[in-house]
C-alpha cells in the first residue's frame, strides 16, 4: 500500500500582470515505504515546488496529496502542525542549522518545540548523532563544523522525531565528493530502515543510488521508473532500524518557558547589540525611578520636618475660608436642619472666622478625642510690639500657647505660664544684642490691636520658641506666644468678647490623629496652615514630578522605536530560521512567542539595569546631599524599583509584538530561500 500518493495535484502561481503560471500539471504518483526516490530535473523545473507540496509548506494547490490515507488539503493548523512535526523530515541543501545553537539543541528542537521534557529529548538527539557519526560533536557550534558533518547534523534533525518521510532538497549539492558519497550512504541506509527518501536533485551521482527515478520537465512528470534495487546501508548505519521511537503523548504547545531559553541563546550571540538596547532603556528607566525617589524625599522630608515640630498626638482645626470648604460646611448645616444637631456658625471678621460654643462641642464629640484646646491667632501688619524701656521689638504673629508645641521647638526656657510669654527666635536675639543679656526672664510690656482697641500689660520671658523653615508663619515672622486666659483677660479688660479662633483636638492615641483630622475634612473645616502648606507644597512637587516623568518618558518612546527597529532587523537576519522552525513543526503562535520572549527579556535585562543604576546614584547623591545639607532627597522604595520593571518590561513586550507577528506570518518557503 502507498504512504504517500499525489492525484491530479497542480499548481499554479499568481503573476504581477494577473496571470497564473502554471507551475505543476496534473501530477499523479504513488510512493512506497522503503523506497529512495531521486526527483530529478532541470532548473525551474518545478521539483522543489513539488516537494515543498508534499512537505506541507505550501498548501495553495488543486487535487488531493494524500499520506496515509490522510488528505492534506483537509488538514487544518493544528493538523499540519503535526505533521510536518511526526510524518516529514526536512535537509536542505544548505544546512540551514541555527548558529546560536549547539549541535545537540539543532537536532532536538523539534522535540523542544513539542514541549518533550529535555532529558527525553537530549537522550533521542544524541541517540540520533551517534548513529551518524558525530557522538563527539553534540556541544560545537555549527561554525565548528565541515560541511559534510553539518549535513549530518541537518539529517539528523529531519530524523529524529522518527517520520515516515524524509524529503531531501539537493543534499549533496554544497558537498565534494568524497563527502557527498557519505551523505548519500546515509540516505541508503534510511531508506532500509523502511523509510520513504524523496530527493530533488540534478547530480547524476544521486540518481545512481536511487531505487525510483522520477524525472519532471515542465512542470509535467516527463519519466518514472525503477532503476535500482534497494541497497544495505554500510554496516556503521545500520543500527537506524533500532532508531527509538519518539514520544508521542505530549502537548502541541512550545512552552514560554522553552521560548525563553530559545531567545536567551539568541542574544547570548549577540550579546553586544542587545548591551546597548539594554543599557539605553535602562537609562530611561532610572530617570523615571529617580524622578518617583525625588518626589517621594521632598514629600517624607516634608513630613517628617513637620511633625517633628508638632505633637503627633494634636491636630489644629480652623474655621474654613474658601468657598469649597464654606459649602461643604452649609451643605452640612442643611442635612442637620429638623434633626435637632448643632448648625456650625460662620464669622465675617477679617480675622480666621471664630468658633463659637457648638462648634466646640461638635469637634470635642468626634471619636478618638481626648481633650479639646482653644487658641487665638492673629495676624498684624506691623501694629502689635513688645517694649522695653523706649527700645520696641514689633512682630507681626501673635498665637497662644498649645499642646501643639513640642520641647523640640524650645531649645532655651520653659512653657509660658500665667504672665509669661514665648519669643521667637528673632526677637530674642535684637532683645540679647540691645541688653547684652539673655532674653530670657527679661520683663516687656506686650501691645496689641484687636478690635480696633489697643490692649497693653506686662509679661515675662520664659523661653524662645524656634521653629523650622516649613512651619508656616511662626518661622517666617518675628512670634509672641501668650496663654490663652491672658489674652481672654486683656481683652475683657477692654469690653472685647475674646472667640477662639483656632482649635486644638487631642488624640487618645497618636494612631487615631489621621482619622479624627480626616473626619474635620469631611466635616468641612480646615487644618492648620502649615499643612495647607506643606499640601501645596507637596501637590506642586507631585505636578513637577509628573513633568520630569513625562520628559523621562520621551527616552523611552525613542527606546521602544529602537527596540522594534532592533526586532525588526533580527526577523530579517533570522528568516531562514523562522522558515526551519515552521518545517519542522513550528506555529505561528511559536513564532510569535520566540520573538516576544526577546522582547520581554530586554525589558526585563533593562528594568534591572534601570533600578540597579537608580539605587547606585541615589545612594551617591544622597550621600552628596548628606555632606553639604545634612540632609536625603532621594527616596528609593522597592515598590519604585517594581514600577520601573513593569514599565520596562511592558513597553519592550508591546514594541515587540509587531515584529513578532510579521514574524509569524512569513511564508516558510520564502523563507527558506532567503539568503
Amino acid at each position: 500500500m502507498a504512504i504517500l500518493s499525489l492525484n491530479a495535484v497542480n499548481k499554479y502561481y499568481s503573476l504581477a500582470n494577473g496571470d497564473r503560471f502554471h507551475a505543476l500539471k496534473d501530477i499523479n504518483l504513488d510512493f512506497e515505504a522503503g523506497e529512495l526516490v531521486a526527483i530529478v530535473g532541470e532548473s525551474g523545473s518545478g521539483k522543489s515546488t513539488l516537494m515543498n507540496l508534499i512537505g506541507g509548506l505550501d498548501t495553495d494547490f488543486t487535487g488531493d496529496i494524500c499520506v496515509e490515507g490522510e488528505i492534506i488539503a483537509n488538514f487544518k493548523e493544528r493538523d499540519l502542525v503535526n505533521y510536518h512535526k511526526d510524518k516529514i523530515g526536512f535537509v536542505f541543501q544548505n544546512f540551514n542549522l541555527i548558529s546560536h545553537l549547539s549541535v545537540l539543541e539543532n537536532v532536538a528542537l523539534a522535540m523542544n518545540l513539542s514541549n518533550i521534557p529535555k532529558s527525553k529529548r537530549e537522550k533521542q538527539a544524541q541517540a540520533v548523532l551517534e548513529q551518524l557519526g558525530l557522538g563527539q560533536q553534540i556541544h560545537k557550534r555549527p561554525n565548528q563544523l565541515s560541511g559534510g558533518q553539518k549535513q549530518r547534523v541537518a539529517i539528523a534533525r529531519a530524523l529524529v522525531n522518527n517520520p515516515e518521510i524524509i524529503i531531501a532538497d539537493e543534499p549533496t549539492g554544497a558537498l565534494d565528493s568524497q563527502t557527498a558519497d557519505a551523505v548519500l550512504d546515509i540516505f541508503k541506509a534510511i531508506a532500509a530502515s523502511g523509510k520513504l527518501v524523496l530527493i530533488v536533485t540534478h547530480s547524476q551521482a544521486v540518481a545512481g543510488i536511487a531505487s525510483r527515478l522520477v524525472r519532471i520537465g515542465d512542470g509535467e512528470i516527463v519519466a518514472d521508473e525503477r532503476v535500482n534495487e534497494n541497497q544495505r546501508a554500510l554496516a556503521k548505519y545500520q543500527g537506524m532500524r533500532q532508531l527509538p521511537q519518539v514520544e508521542k503523548a505530549r502537548s502541541n504547545a512550545f512552552s514560554f518557558w522553552s521560548a525563553i531559553q530559545l531567545a536567551l541563546k539568541n542574544m547570548r550571540a549577540k550579546w553586544s547589540r542587545n548591551l546597548l538596547i539594554a543599557f539605553g532603556f535602562s537609562v530611561g528607566i532610572m530617570s523615571i525611578i529617580l524622578m518617583l525617589a525625588l518626589g517621594s524625599g521632598v514629600n517624607n522630608y516634608l513630613t517628617d520636618t513637620m511633625e517633628s515640630q508638632v505633637n503627633p498626638q494634636v491636630t489644629e482645626v480652623r474655621m474654613p475660608m474658601n468657598n469649597p470648604e464654606m459649602e461643604a460646611m452649609e451643605e452640612r448645616n442643611r442635612s442637620n436642619e429638623g434633626q435637632n444637631l448643632p448648625q456650625t456658625t460662620i464669622s465675617p471678621d477679617f480675622q480666621d472666622p471664630a468658633f463659637d460654643q457648638e462648634n466646640i462641642e461638635e469637634l470635642g464629640a468626634i471619636r478618638g478625642v481626648e481633650e479639646l484646646e482653644v487658641g487665638y491667632t492673629n495676624f498684624s501688619l506691623g501694629t502689635d510690639y513688645l517694649k522695653k524701656e523706649d527700645q520696641t521689638y514689633p512682630f507681626m504673629n501673635l498665637q497662644t500657647i498649645s499642646s501643639l508645641i513640642t520641647p523640640a521647638n524650645l531649645p532655651e526656657g520653659h512653657l509660658s505660664e500665667q504672665g509669661e510669654i514665648l519669643v521667637s527666635r528673632g526677637i530674642a536675639d535684637k532683645l540679647a544684642e540691645d541688653t547684652g543679656q539673655s532674653a530670657i526672664g527679661q520683663k516687656l510690656t506686650l501691645k496689641l490691636t484687636l478690635k480696633q482697641k489697643d490692649l497693653k500689660a506686662d509679661f515675662t520671658i520664659s523661653g524662645i520658641y524656634q521653629a523650622d523653615e516649613t512651619m508656616g508663619s511662626a518661622a517666617i515672622f518675628d512670634t509672641v506666644y501668650l496663654n490663652y486666659d491672658d489674652l481672654e483677660t486683656l481683652a475683657a479688660d477692654q469690653d472685647i468678647e475674646l472667640k477662639p479662633n483656632v482649635v486644638y483636638l487631642v488624640a487618645e492615641d497618636e494612631s487615631l490623629t489621621p482619622q479624627i483630622k480626616e473626619n474635620i475634612a469631611d466635616m468641612g473645616y480646615r487644618g492648620s496652615a502649615t499643612e495647607s502648606l506643606v499640601k501645596t507644597f507637596t501637590e506642586m512637587i507631585d505636578i513637577f514630578t509628573f513633568v520630569l516623568i513625562g520628559v523621562a518618558g520621551i527616552s523611552l518612546l525613542v527606546s521602544a522605536i529602537m527596540i522594534l527597529t532592533v526586532l525588526y532587523i533580527s526577523v530579517v537576519e533570522r528568516t531562514q530560521e523562522i522558515g526551519v522552525i515552521k518545517a519542522i513543526g513550528g506555529r505561528r503562535k511559536d513564532i510569535r512567542r520566540i520573538f516576544i520572549s526577546e522582547s520581554f527579556l530586554i525589558g526585563l535585562f533593562s528594568g534591572l539595569l534601570g533600578g540597579g543604576l537608580a539605587i547606585a546614584f541615589a545612594g551617591l547623591a544622597n550621600q552628596v546631599l548628606n555632606q553639604l545639607f545634612q540632609v536625603s532627597m532621594l527616596d528609593i522604595t522597592w515598590q519604585f524599583l517594581l514600577i520601573g520593571l513593569a514599565i520596562a518590561v511592558v513597553i519592550a513586550t508591546i514594541s515587540g509584538l509587531l515584529p513578532a507577528n510579521r514574524a509569524s506570518k512569513l511564508d516558510p518557503v520564502e523563507a527558506l530561500r532567503a539568503e
